[in-house]
């Protein structure tokens, strides 16, 4: 009889269920809410609560919150503070468990608020659920503060941020993230973990629509579980034998998805069905997502190889948790299944129930978006921070004239006493109090000291939030844009992104200057140069650029207007001058500074402005928003249209 091992699943941190007190036990068949009744105190409870393998094998999380409740409100008549808390504990866990996570969060604040009063591990285990819970209603930014909050408590697992980066559509960055946090932490020698790590590498490549590449971490996860199949020196617990066979199954079941995406259907189906297999074998809903995504891809393979009659036999079967994406993917896998057979009415209903989740995604997605921008772009706070810094240095401007006037004062002494002729004691008092007034000089001055470096480190702090706000709203402007279909709209989003990107840029640079009141320009136009030739991947790597600006140092007043007008015209030199090749496109960037003006002036050999561009500026962004950053740096912007390319040029104070 098949023995059913409870263990980790290794992508526990994309779901967000994060493994608590729970240690890997075998099942038993004794009915676990009747023993969980039967223990004698509330600790006992706890523990045997979240060291459970299945709390829900034969009970319902609505039945063990019955029984909860009933020994909650028992422990808070009896007055039993220790009670009240682990059950408020359990509490809370039960309501993440049902899916009430605004309750669940309720709960656990309370608890948390507590936490005093409380041991590591029951701290801990809050910090988990308060994680979770943000996880799931996409509140990221609290979700960050839990993890700050782990971090100070000592805590090391759970503290990284690349989940967060995948759940927000970021899979590139979630996975550098995750290769710097974990891959050092694995062992050369454990196949076990190596084969965990490349298979997680591979489902963000996935996500990333990398199909190629993540067969490659697929493959790589395949040969380590080999490896540690046939290493006979090492003794295998029977947990890792079946841990082992269940990961060789999902990865498998990966491998047949990237060859549906890459249109192998053929070779995507012994894959799936090999997967879906083994995975039912194992009674647990851990992996009935997957199983559930893996029938829905080889529905698919055996749609495109008009298999139509095993494809709709799969997609008609039952799905028990299928989350909305699985949904859409299944009514637009019945719609296109009827479309085939020439069903028209029955397609027709499937798009339409594809139509009303995505107009309430979307509703969603606008009021998460605006939670998420005023959360993050706490621009009030930013202006209460620089209220408070321009406070200060008053402050101490005002100590440094009241030294002054005591240095003044004691020469005063110094010279009355002289004159007065007051004896040889009166010089000795004179002395004695000009040492002491230097100490105290020395000591203000040590003061003063001291508070400009906080300040320099505070404006380096804020400096270094902005630039992380402003990468925050690209990132939420990114994710608009794959919900938009108006490629009008879609332009103006990536527009915008790219003019936030150049304002970050100032920023970043800003923070990594020792001199926080000027910014180097030769190294941030290359820099700028770089961003905005990522965002054109089709065109611009052939384009000679050369930037002439070694030397030159702007203050952040005039360094970002020129950000914002260098991005506008190398994004317009991209995208419109060399239409047919860039092969042999050149742009040449120059800016001089002369004591406190300045000159500077961009050209191209591009195909130039057309010739009514005179009557277009006044119904071009990029035009208007350059004419009027000119004018910000009190000048006029000068377009001079040659027989090869197109120049631009003004001078600045």
């Amino acid at each position: 009889m098949l023995k059913k091992i409870h263990f980790l699943v290794f992508l526990l941190f994309l779901v967000g269920n994060t493994p608590t007190f729970a240690q890997i036990t075998d099942t038993t068949s004794v009915n676990l809410l009747n023993e969980f009744q039967e223990v004698q105190n509330a600790p006992q409870k706890l523990k045997l609560f979240f060291n459970a393998p299945n709390r829900y094998e034969e009970d319902s999380a609505y039945d063990w919150l019955e029984v909860v409740n009933v020994y909650l409100s028992t422990s808070q008549k009896t007055g039993d503070s220790v009670g009240v808390d682990i059950y408020k504990l359990m509490q809370a866990q039960l309501y993440h468990d049902i899916g009430d996570h605004d309750k669940s969060i309720a709960v656990a604040k309370e608890a948390y608020d507590r936490r005093d009063s409380l041991d590591t591990s029951t701290t801990a285990l809050i910090l988990h659920l308060l994680d979770n819970n943000y996880g799931k209603l996409q509140m990221y930014d609290k979700q960050i503060e839990v993890r700050e909050a782990k971090k100070d408590l000592g805590l090391t697992e759970g503290v990284a941020f690349y989940d967060i980066y995948a759940n927000m559509g970021l899979y590139r960055q979630a996975m550098k993230q995750y290769i710097l946090a974990v891959k050092p932490t694995i062992p050369d020698n454990d196949y076990l973990g190596l084969a965990r790590h490349h298979n997680i590498v591979g489902n963000y490549l996935l996500m990333d629509k990398s199909a190629a590449t993540a067969i490659t971490e697929y493959n790589k996860a395949n040969a380590f579980l080999d490896l540690f199949i046939n290493d006979i020196s090492k003794q295998k617990s029977e947990k890792e034998v079946f841990e082992t066979e269940y990961l060789k199954a999902e990865v498998k079941g990966n491998i047949g998805k990237c060859h549906v995406f890459l249109k192998s259907y053929i070779e995507s189906i012994p894959y799936l069905n090999e997967s879906i297999e083994v995975l039912s074998e194992y009674n647990n809903d851990s992996y009935n997502e997957q199983i559930i995504d893996n029938r829905l891809n080889l529905a698919e393979a055996h749609l495109q190889l008009d298999n139509n009659r095993t494809a709709k036999r799969l997609l008609e079967d039952s799905y028990n948790g299928m989350s909305i994406k699985h949904e859409i993917k299944r009514n637009r896998l019945l719609a296109y299944y009827y479309d085939k057979v020439e069903n028209f009415k029955s397609a027709t209903l499937y798009y339409k129930r594809n139509e009303r989740i995505t107009d309430s995604l979307k509703a969603n997605d606008v009021s998460i978006l605006k939670q998420q921008l005023v959360a993050i772009v706490g621009t009030s706070d930013l202006e209460n921070s620089r209220k408070l810094i321009n406070e200060q240095k008053l402050a101490n401007e005002k100590i440094r004239n009241e030294i002054q006037a005591k240095d003044e004062r004691i020469n005063l002494v110094f010279i009355s006493l002289i004159f007065t002729l007051l004896g040889f004691a009166g010089l000795v008092y004179a002395y004695l109090k000009s040492i002491k007034n230097q100490r105290l000089i020395a000591e203000q001055k040590h003061f003063i000291e001291n508070s400009l470096k906080e300040k320099e480190s505070l404006l380096k702090e804020i400096h270094h939030r902005v630039k992380n706000n402003l990468q925050m709203v690209s990132s939420l402007l990114s994710l608009q844009t794959r919900n938009t279909k108006s490629k009008a709209a879609i332009v103006a989003l990536e527009e915008g992104k790219s003019r936030v990107k150049a304002m970050a840029l100032i920023h970043q640079k800003l923070y990594q200057n020792d001199d926080l009141s000027v910014i180097e320009m030769q190294g941030y136009i290359e820099s700028l140069i770089n961003s905005v030739q990522s965002v054109y991947k089709k065109g611009g790597h052939n384009i000679s650029i050369t930037v002439d600006a070694e030397g030159v140092e702007l203050d952040i007043d005039r360094a970002i207007p020129f950000g914002l007008i260098l991005n506008e015209l190398v994004s317009n030199t991209f995208k419109y001058a060399f239409p047919e090749s860039d092969e042999d496109g050149k742009i040449y960037i120059h800016l001089r500074k002369n004591g406190e003006g300045g000159y500077f002036e961009y050209a191209d050999n591009g195909v130039g402005l057309p010739e009514d561009s005179e009557e277009r500026t006044s119904g071009s962004m990029g035009l208007r928003l350059m004419n009027r950053l000119v004018n910000q740096l009190q000048s006029k912007l000068n377009i001079d249209k040659t027989k090869e390319g197109v120049r631009f040029s003004f001078n600045f104070k």
